[in-house]
């Protein structure tokens, strides 16, 4: 079948790479959504504490509602790569931002609704995961579409920093919020910015025409898009594919278990400590690493290197040197040491923005939404075990040692597996192939 003319000038339009000075605006505007996000994402993790003494909660039951975000998180993910690479990332994000910001706003209210407080906060947490499983796999299918292969890593990082902005935004800020109004405050900042931050966005970069046009498309049947080279079933028949898998998956979890934990890590460990001391430091240290590692991903490529080993390279301090600091973290006593090697675990696992996470865009431009999307329901599945197991392993042994063990192993097994299984070809041609 034929794509229709509407069709083919609608596949072009979305394709067409941004010029630069829309790419600037957007790469601000998408940097400060996904900050948005870990905004309203992290504040379960800044008030754990409090609202565990509030409702009387357990470690278990506190790793139950932490967890249960990623319940939802994955089972959104293709979902959203898939109708970013129909309709477009930017509308994608947008329509989810709304709802998961309005979930945000409300939280509180939800919290007292009849005494069932961990049954209402664990829902609560499964929709919110839901709403924002499709941003990341949408976001990719948007910067796949738009931005020049010679800028993507740096791009991806810099709008990737949002999850250090917002982790450490709500961290330092939520943790003044938390001490001077309570935890509810909290989740009312977060989300009642998330709602501005969509009103920005619908008034001024994107039109109601533009969202009616989405709309439309996606209540007709899907079409057969030029950009779709190979039928998605014949990825999988690819290593390189399964490996993009395993690492994401490895990454994905390694950072959900630390963003869940380390807050409980260091008040506990730590309790004469501020929280916006170690809420804040190591996401600002993420912040330039993350930057960094896009422009060096970037430069390299452009003086010569081959895009698989800059990758590879990439992968090898997001994952295997940023789980050697993770395991320093359960062999010291010092608040000071403590700190260092968390920032440098989590500045390090910034890296993965310009590894793995360029690489599916790398591997299948075409379908690198769904591809995404495939990748991080295997990380978010893995961060539900890795979150629970998490808080099992603490309580069980009462030693924080067993969390950073478990983010050492699950971190070089997914690096082991790209190392082998990775490979420079792109997937999503038929016949021909590219080296990469």
């Amino acid at each position: 079948m034929q794509p229709a003319p509407d069709e083919d000038r609608r596949d072009t339009a979305q394709d067409a790479p941004w010029t630069r000075p829309e790419c600037q605006v957007w790469t601000r505007t998408l940097l400060l959504g996904t900050c948005l996000l870990y905004c309203a994402r992290v504040s379960m993790s800044v008030c754990a504490a409090a609202m565990s003494q509030d409702f009387g909660w357990s470690k278990k039951e506190a790793g139950l509602v932490l967890s249960s975000f990623f319940w939802g998180y994955c089972l959104t993910q293709v979902v959203g790569g898939h109708l970013g690479d129909r309709i477009g990332g930017d509308k994608v994000i947008l329509l989810s931002a709304f709802a998961w910001g309005l979930i945000t706003a409300a939280t509180p209210l939800l919290a007292h609704v009849g005494s069932a407080h961990l049954a209402f906060m664990t829902c609560s947490r499964v929709l919110m995961g839901l709403l924002q499983g499709v941003h990341f796999p949408a976001l990719t299918s948007l910067l796949s579409q738009r931005v020049r292969d010679g800028e993507r890593a740096f791009t991806y990082s810099t709008v990737g920093t949002g999850s250090q902005v917002g982790t450490m935004v709500t961290g330092g800020v939520g943790s003044l919020l938390l001490d001077w109004y309570g935890w509810p405050s909290v989740f009312y900042v977060s989300g009642g910015l998330t709602l501005l931050w969509v009103y920005y966005v619908y008034r001024y970069l994107l039109s109601e025409k533009e969202l009616l046009m989405a709309l439309d498309t996606l209540a007709q049947a899907p079409p057969m898009s030029r950009r779709t080279k190979v039928h998605w079933r014949r990825l999988f028949q690819k290593p390189a594919v399964w490996a993009a898998v395993f690492s994401q998956l490895s990454s994905a979890c390694a950072f959900f278990t630390l963003l869940s934990w380390l807050p409980t890590f260091f008040r506990e460990t730590f309790p004469s400590s501020k929280g916006w001391v170690f809420n804040v430091v190591p996401w600002l240290v993420a912040i330039p690493a993350s930057l960094f590692s896009g422009f060096l991903s970037d430069h390299l490529i452009s003086h010569g290197y081959r895009t698989i080993v800059v990758r590879r390279f990439m992968q090898a301090m997001g994952l295997g040197l940023s789980s050697v600091f993770a395991l320093c973290l359960g062999h010291t006593s010092s608040f000071c040491k403590s700190m260092l090697f968390a920032s440098a675990s989590i500045g390090l696992q910034t890296f993965n923005h310009s590894g793995i996470s360029v690489y599916i865009q790398d591997l299948a431009p075409s379908r690198a939404g769904f591809l995404f999307g495939v990748a991080n329901t295997a990380g978010a599945l893995a961060g539900v075990v890795g979150v629970y197991l998490g808080g099992y392993l603490i309580e069980t042994t009462g030693s924080w040692n067993s969390l950073f063990n478990l983010v050492a192993v699950v971190s070089n097994v997914g690096l082991c597996t790209f190392l082998v299984l990775g490979k420079a070809q792109r997937v999503d041609l038929n016949p021909a192939r590219e080296d990469l």
